[in-house]
């Protein structure tokens, strides 16, 4: 009794098809947006990820480096 009223105020199928048209552009937009911010959000943790393997590598060669003179 109470779900069937609450269901009808969030489901609207217009007659007219063109307004999903609005919906439709927006939607491309915000998935263009979204692909593009998750690639440019990869492509600084791979640079991270490069960054801290340099590190790394550095460290280990200068603590080798160290055993080897003392």
């Amino acid at each position: 009794m109470f779900l069937p009223s609450v269901l009808s105020l969030f489901l609207y199928f217009p007659e007219d098809k063109s307004e999903y048209i609005p919906a439709g552009i927006t939607f491309v937009i915000f998935l263009i947006g979204a692909l593009l911010t998750m690639r440019f959000i990869i492509k600084i943790s791979k640079r991270e990820a490069q960054k801290t393997k340099e590190l790394e590598e550095q460290i280990l060669k200068n603590n080798q480096s160290n055993q080897r003179n003392s």
